[in-house]
């Protein structure tokens, strides 16, 4: 095992499984961790030989264990969700040990709480923290950034989610029904980031073709609200998802699908800024199997971080702040996440 392994927190998961093979692919050691020690050998065993992966048990309510992970490792990349339940634990885990933190949550707010609570801290352990650097959250933060480049002034960013096929991992099912039942949501309104009830609405947001046009859920709970505004100059920040996607049959019955299955869906993502006179930008990018297009970009930044080639300064970053916006979304485009269209 190499001096730097990068530790998978939640490795047993889909998304787990899927960043420990990426990063094995690129020469990478890892460190499997989570609470099931027996899923954890399992694991290891199949994918690769011990002397490029071993495991770790760490329970989210033993700091010691989960301090001990974070120390043998150089960037720990966080699984498993709920967020809202496990981010606090992790991140304060790693800080604690001087490890950066990359993590896949979609909820705004545990990505609220790690730029409230955790700014500090990591910034005086020298430690890079970036949440949400996934499907949900960090594509939509890295394009906001490259659409408003050179904008002289943008008046409104909002995000559309056009998605089919989603089958949902137990986790996400978790995560989800949380995210329906909640009362209070993080909003981002007339310059001013909210808490509070939201009057939640039907719209329509003009996708580019084949897509089109799409009946949206807005706003959609995406941490978006808390990422973009700390880069662009927006007033009004927003996120929304394509009504369909919920309708669908599969997505909340799909939790023992096979990876083949989960890869079969397809997406959109675009942003659309607008400027206070009028005018503006769009920007999309349009692929197929959302687990793996959030996985290489976490597994991206990770790789980045190992290599010294992150942020100038520690701290909590947003994705488009720790890494140049258009050349990170160029590199996912090459290997595969997505087609670029700016």
């Amino acid at each position: 095992m190499s001096a730097s392994p990068v530790a998978i927190y939640g490795a047993n998961g889909h998304t787990g499984r899927l960043v420990a093979a990426e990063l094995l692919a690129r020469g990478q050691d890892v460190v499997l961790a989570g609470r099931d020690a027996a899923a954890l050998a399992a694991l290891a065993a199949e994918i690769d030989t011990p002397e490029r992966v071993r495991t770790h048990v760490a329970p989210l309510d033993d700091q010691a264990a989960l301090r001990e992970l974070c120390a043998g490792a150089a960037v720990l990349i966080h699984c498993a969700g709920p967020f809202a339940r496990t981010a606090e634990p992790v991140a304060s885990a790693a800080v604690a040990a001087g490890c950066h933190y990359i993590d896949h949550a979609v909820e705004p707010h545990p990505v609220r709480w790690l730029f409230d609570a955790m700014r500090e801290p990591a910034r005086r352990a020298g430690v890079v923290i970036v949440p949400q650097l996934s499907f949900y959250g960090g594509i939509a933060d890295l394009l906001a950034s490259a659409v408003t480049a050179g904008l002289p002034g943008v008046d409104r960013v909002t995000v559309g989610y056009a998605v089919t096929g989603w089958r949902m991992t137990p986790a996400a099912v978790r995560t989800a029904e949380l995210l329906i039942g909640e009362i209070d949501r993080v909003t981002f309104a007339d310059g001013v980031q909210r808490v509070g009830p939201v009057e939640i609405r039907n719209t329509v947001f003009p996708f580019p073709p084949p897509v089109g046009p799409r009946t949206m859920i807005a706003p959609f709970p995406s941490g978006e609200v808390v990422t973009i505004p700390r880069h662009v100059p927006a007033r009004t920040v927003e996120s929304q998802l394509t009504s369909s996607t919920f309708e669908e049959e599969q997505i909340f019955t799909s939790q023992d699908a096979s990876p083949a299955e989960r890869a079969r869906s397809e997406f959109t993502v675009a942003v659309r800024a607008t400027s206070p006179g009028g005018g503006g930008r769009n920007g999309h990018v349009r692929g197929e199997d959302i687990w793996r297009a959030g996985v290489l970009a976490s597994v991206e930044g990770a790789v980045r971080l190992l290599r010294g080639d992150g942020p100038p300064e520690a701290g909590v970053l947003s994705s488009a702040e720790a890494f140049p916006a258009e050349p990170f979304l160029r590199r996912l485009e090459d290997l595969g996440a997505f087609s670029l269209h700016l």
